[in-house]
C-alpha cells in the first residue's frame, strides 16, 4: 500500500488532470440532465473537436522543446480554402487534393522551422508573422463561402465506419470489435512493457497501482465503446485518425530518439548541446511536423464543415495552447506528454458541448475558458515552486 501511495504522489499532476476530466463530465451530466453523455452527444464531441486534439498534439510538443506556435489557426484556414478551391472550382479528385494539402502544411512548417532554427528568430514573432500572413491570404484566396464537397470528402469529419459486422441488439458490432480490440492492446503491451522492466531491473510501478490504472483505464474505453456503439452511426471515421495520430505521436515521444532529443533539448539546452544533441534539426523537425498537423486538421475542418470559409481556424491556436497547458505542458518547456494534451483537449470540448447544452452564450463560453487555461498554468507555477522548496 505504501508502494502504491509513493506512485500516486509522484503522479499526483497525471491523476488531477483525468480527474478534473472526470469531475467536468460528472457535473455538466448532472446540470443537463443526462444529455452530455448521450450515445450521439458523445459521437458529436469527438466529431467537433478532432481538429483540437490533432492540433494540440503537436503544441505540446513545440512546447516541450521550449517554443509556442500561433499560426496553426490561420494556416488551417489557409489549406482549408485552398482544399476547397482545389476540389470545388478546379474539380480534382479530393484524395490528391488532401496529399497536396499535407504537402503545403509540411512546406509552410519548413518556412518557419527555417526562421526559428537556422535564423535563431524567436518563434513566437515567427509564428506571429505566419498567423498574419496565413490569415491574410486566407481572406484574399475565399472571397465567397466555397461549398459543393463530394460526400465521401465530407465522410471524412461527419461519416462512420459502415457497420460491416452488423448489429447485436441495436450495439455496432464494428465498434464492439474495435473496442475489445483496444482493450486487448492495452493489456498486453502495459503488461509486456511491465515484464520487460522487471527484466531488465528498472523500476516499475507497484503492482496494485499497475492493475488500479490499467482497470480505470480499460473500464473507460468499455464505456466509451458501448456509447459510441449505440449511437446513431457507430464509430466516427475521425475517431480512427485521431487515434492513429495518438498512437503514432506516443510512441515517437515515449520510444525514440527523436522523442527524446525534444524533451533534452526543452529541459536544458545547455546539456542537450553539450551531449551532441543536433537543436537546430531538433526546432527544424518540430515545425515541419506543427504544419503536417495543421494540414491534417485543416482537412478535418473543411470536411466537418462540408465548405471553406475565410474564417476557418479562427481562434484554434488558442484551443491547441490551452489543451496543452491544461494538459500539463510547463511554460518553459521540458515537460509535457501527448495523453496530457489529449486529456486537455476533451476537457475543452466538454467545456464547449456542456455549455452549448445549457445555452450559455458564447462570449461566457470563452470567458470561462479563459479562466480554466489561467488555473492550470497558475497550479503548473504553484507546484514547481513547491518542489523548489
Amino acid at each position: 500500500m505504501k508502494g502504491v501511495n509513493a506512485y500516486l504522489g509522484r503522479n499526483l499532476r497525471q491523476y488531477g488532470i483525468l480527474a478534473a476530466l472526470v469531475a467536468i463530465i460528472l457535473f455538466f451530466q448532472v446540470l443537463t440532465g443526462g444529455l452530455l453523455l448521450s450515445p450521439n452527444n458523445v459521437a458529436s464531441l469527438i466529431q467537433q473537436n478532432a481538429y483540437v486534439m490533432i492540433l494540440a498534439v503537436g503544441m505540446v510538443m513545440v512546447i516541450i522543446g521550449r517554443h509556442i506556435d500561433l499560426s496553426v489557426g490561420s494556416l488551417v484556414g489557409f489549406i482549408g480554402g485552398i482544399i476547397g478551391l482545389l476540389i470545388v472550382n478546379q474539380g480534382l479528385p479530393w484524395i490528391a487534393v488532401v496529399l497536396i494539402a499535407v504537402g503545403i502544411g509540411m512546406l509552410v512548417g519548413c518556412w518557419q522551422g527555417f526562421w526559428v532554427a537556422y535564423m535563431e528568430i524567436p518563434a513566437f514573432i515567427v509564428t506571429l508573422a505566419g498567423m498574419l500572413i496565413f490569415r491574410g491570404l486566407t481572406v484574399v484566396l475565399v472571397q465567397r463561402t466555397v461549398s459543393g464537397m463530394p460526400s465521401s470528402f465530407v465522410s471524412i469529419a461527419n461519416g462512420s465506419l459502415p457497420p460491416w459486422l452488423g448489429y447485436f441488439q441495436d450495439y455496432d458490432g464494428v465498434t464492439i470489435l474495435i473496442g475489445v480490440v483496444a482493450i486487448g492492446g492495452l493489456v498486453l503491451t502495459q503488461t509486456r512493457a511491465r515484464r520487460r522492466a522487471v527484466t531488465a531491473g528498472r523500476p516499475v510501478k507497484p503492482l496494485g497501482a499497475f492493475l488500479v490504472r490499467e482497470g480505470v483505464f480499460a473500464a473507460a474505453i468499455a464505456a466509451l465503446t458501448a456509447l459510441l456503439a449505440y449511437s446513431a452511426g457507430g464509430t466516427p471515421i475521425v475517431l480512427v485518425i485521431v487515434g492513429l495520430v495518438i498512437l503514432v505521436y506516443s510512441f515517437i515521444m515515449g520510444r525514440t530518439v527523436f522523442g527524446r532529443h525534444v524533451y533534452a533539448v526543452g529541459g536544458n539546452l545547455k546539456a542537450a548541446r553539450l551531449s551532441g544533441v543536433d537543436v537546430r534539426k531538433v526546432d527544424f523537425l518540430l515545425f515541419v511536423n506543427m504544419g503536417f498537423l495543421a494540414s491534417l486538421a485543416a482537412i478535418v475542418t473543411t470536411s466537418r464543415a462540408g465548405a471553406a470559409v475565410s474564417t476557418a481556424g479562427n481562434l484554434y491556436e488558442m484551443d491547441a495552447i490551452a489543451a496543452a497547458y491544461i494538459g500539463g505542458a510547463a511554460v518553459s518547456g521540458g515537460i509535457g506528454r501527448v495523453s496530457g494534451a489529449i486529456i486537455g483537449a476533451l476537457i475543452m470540448g466538454v467545456l464547449n458541448m456542456g455549455l452549448s447544452i445549457m445555452a450559455v452564450d458564447s462570449a461566457w463560453q470563452q470567458a470561462i475558458k479563459g479562466l480554466v487555461l489561467l488555473l492550470a498554468v497558475a497550479v503548473d507555477i504553484v507546484g514547481k515552486r513547491r518542489a523548489g522548496a
